[in-house]
């Protein structure tokens, strides 16, 4: 004998009740409860970030001036004044030819691992090995560029920190690429197969456009990483005091290492200095940040 369940109870229209006021006492507490616990969450997490934002602008804009941006590094920590000028340059010059080795080499082996390779032995290597890359302290990479290159050559220079910046970026470009290229849908490769496009034409002209978004996303995740990297530049970069253009001649420096150098000094000067180079590379960052979301949205596939 077949039991029938009653029937929900339902509204006036005809359909069940799923206004809140249906909710029972119990789940409208857990409710509320869940929603409070997200908001602490977030406030948790922009409060400090705020606050550091705050400090940085507020100490950063007080030495923040056209001289300060083209001037050269006081060769003493004591004397006022002075700029940043062969800092600003060696990050840019330094991250650009990070970018540059880093970027394309992640998205290449993003596309192998999720078009070509999948679970194949080479491909789970791959996997493995971007995965330990990904935790290595920075510290470790610069020691290794430094015996592996610096001592090679005989020679510190900003090649060799464009080197150990590439290094750190490279398992972050690789990881995220893949995550933003799985989520392409199945449907648009077979699609484009459909038309008698062949599979590296599917994925030039299909999955990259539908993917450049998550893409630009997690290089510029990578790139914020190593504009920031502190210890591979102290270490195999060298000082300089005036702008050097040149990657492969001569030392180099970079704002991480101006603001570790003078923020570790006990003059007010120096410290001064360290703050105005701190917001003088958050503004950088942001300036990529903003160009790469320009660029994403120019080539990227419009959601219709």
């Amino acid at each position: 004998m077949t039991v029938t369940a009653p029937p929900a109870p339902r509204a006036a229209a005809g359909g069940p009740d799923l206004t809140r006021s249906a909710l029972s006492g119990r789940r409208r507490f857990r409710n509320h409860l869940a929603t409070a616990a997200i908001w602490a969450a977030v406030l948790l997490a922009v409060v400090p970030l705020a606050l550091v934002t705050y400090e940085v602008i507020v100490k950063g804009s007080g030495v923040m001036s056209l001289s300060f941006l083209t001037e050269d590094i006081p060769n003493s920590y004591r004397r006022d004044g002075g700029g940043m000028s062969a800092a600003i340059v060696g990050t840019l010059t330094i991250t650009g030819m990070a970018a540059l080795m880093a970027i394309p080499l992640g998205v290449f082996g993003a596309i192998y691992l999720n078009e070509y390779g999948k679970q194949k032995p080479l491909a789970r290597v791959i996997r493995l090995m971007a995965d330990v890359m990904t935790g290595v302290p920075s510290i470790v990479m610069g020691v290794f560029i430094y015996i592996a290159w610096v001592l090679m050559i005989g020679k510190q220079t900003g090649f060799a920190g464009s080197l150990a910046l590439a290094c750190l970026m490279l398992p972050v470009v690789i990881r995220s690429s893949e995550e933003m290229l799985r989520l392409v849908p199945e449907e648009l490769r077979q699609a484009s197969m459909a038309l008698g496009a062949r599979k590296w034409r599917t994925t030039l002209t299909v999955v990259l456009p539908a993917a450049i978004s998550g893409i630009t996303s997690g290089s510029l995740l990578a790139v914020a990483r190593a504009a920031g990297e502190t210890a591979p530049i102290v270490i195999v970069t060298g000082i300089v005091f005036a702008p050097n253009w040149n990657l492969f001649d001569g030392t180099n420096t970079a704002l991480p290492a101006q603001i570790f150098r003078n923020a570790s000094q006990p003059f007010e000067a120096a410290q001064s200095r360290a703050w105005g180079a701190a917001l003088t590379l958050i503004v950088i960052v942001l300036g990529f940040t903003i160009i790469a979301r320009l660029i994403a949205s120019r080539f990227a596939i419009k959601e219709r």
